[in-house]
């Protein structure tokens, strides 16, 4: 099946796990892969030099996707300021972020293929975070979107509309949803040496 035309089952929202969740099985494709057309150059995100490694990036496909927020819950996992990070020692490893809205998804979309086609193999896609942007159930013609880009991906995280947000106040994980815990959860499992790999063994079988 061909993720980039084919529509795959769009996963489930997460909900609260313990913080010791195993890792986060693989439902797309973990590398790059022939014969995936690049995207025009227009819609590839630029690719930046960074002077120091961090575990984890979170890679905001668009303006407004809600990168700074994530960053802000785990410090240690910064964001990329919309640019692939391209670290001393690589490769890296890369959340993607958009929002639920057409532009996001859209954007989101281009981020995958430009991975997919090889054009950044400096960088390890670990999965796509959708942030909600609006309150509510998506609208069908966004849900089938979101189903295709998800099918481009090695995971796929949702995280509910924040209404706290909109009143400025601060976020960490002792206030997030219990969906936006659950995805650091499982992001540090994956962070564990051999758990990502023993994961998508578990998925191959």
């Amino acid at each position: 099946m061909n993720p980039w035309i084919s529509r795959p089952t769009a996963p489930e929202p997460v909900s609260s796990v313990p913080i010791s969740a195993p890792p986060a099985q693989a439902t797309g494709p973990l590398v790059p892969q022939r014969g995936v057309p690049a995207p025009d150059r227009v819609d590839q995100l630029p690719v930046y030099d960074r002077p120091h490694e961090a575990p984890l990036w979170w890679l905001g496909t668009h303006g407004g996707a809600g990168e700074s927020t994530l960053a802000a819950l785990v410090p240690a996992w910064p964001a990329a300021d919309h640019g692939w990070p391209r670290p001393p020692q690589g490769p890296a490893r890369v959340v993607l972020v958009a929002r639920t809205n057409a532009r996001g998804l859209r954007a989101a979309q281009a981020a995958a293929t430009q991975w997919a086609a090889g054009l950044v193999p400096h960088a390890e896609v670990v999965g796509l975070v959708l942030m909600a942007d609006a309150p509510g159930r998506l609208p069908k013609p966004l849900r089938d979107l979101a189903q295709v880009v998800g099918g481009g991906v090695p995971r796929v995280w949702t995280v509910p509309w924040i209404d706290s947000l909109r009143l400025g106040e601060s976020l960490t994980l002792t206030n997030v949803p219990r969906d936006a815990r659950r995805l650091v959860d499982e992001l540090s499992a994956l962070l564990t040496p051999g758990a990502a790999s023993t994961a998508n063994r578990k998925e191959l079988r």
